[in-house]
């Protein structure tokens, strides 16, 4: 076994990505405070070939050196907006068509495993706040919850952690659906 060189990984050039078809799924950072999380968000939904990413509250805009760190570069390919409350991003993006999902231990919510994104045409996935989670303003406006589920005693996952895990399942998922179409 040998590792593939880099010039054989057949990446996208940043003007490339902007041209692809991406996958219809956008993140809402719902007052994130930690800008490596947010910059290891942005490398996650240039992986993924997400739509965007809406960064609302407390949480860093780029350009930041934190956010970079992590980011390696995906600001530049990632396209981003950012809304002084998330339940402003919420309304656009329902108004857009999109079914908004929080990433939530709620009453409600939906192990990741068992969530069919086949439900909705395009999703908004909302990551909270590291301590506080996902606000009560926000997730009054979702249309679902799901949660990662997890058996040790934290039972709280990295922002970063989550988005990572959630966002391969589901454009996993999303690609199953496609091919069988």
């Amino acid at each position: 076994m040998q590792k593939t060189p880099n010039a054989a990984l057949s990446r996208l050039s940043v003007e490339q990505y902007k041209n692809a078809d991406k996958h219809p799924f956008v993140v809402v950072l719902d007052n994130v405070r930690s800008q490596n999380n947010v910059g290891s968000v942005f490398r996650t939904a240039d992986a993924f070939l997400l739509r965007g990413i809406c960064l609302c509250g407390i949480t860093a805009t780029p350009p930041h050196r934190d956010i970079e760190k992590t980011a390696l570069g995906a600001t530049e390919s990632v396209y981003w907006e950012y809304f002084d409350h998330t339940v402003d991003a919420i309304k656009k993006l329902k108004e857009l068509g999109y079914g908004i999902v929080a990433v939530e231990q709620t009453s409600g919510s939906v192990a990741l495993q068992d969530f069919d994104p086949s439900s909705f045409e395009k999703i908004a996935f909302v990551f909270g706040h590291e301590v506080m989670g996902v606000s009560e303003d926000a997730l009054a406006l979702c249309d679902a919850s799901i949660e990662i589920p997890q058996f040790g005693t934290k039972h709280s996952l990295n922002i970063a952690v989550s988005a990572g895990i959630v966002l391969w399942d589901i454009v996993m998922k999303h690609k199953g659906q496609s091919a069988s179409k």
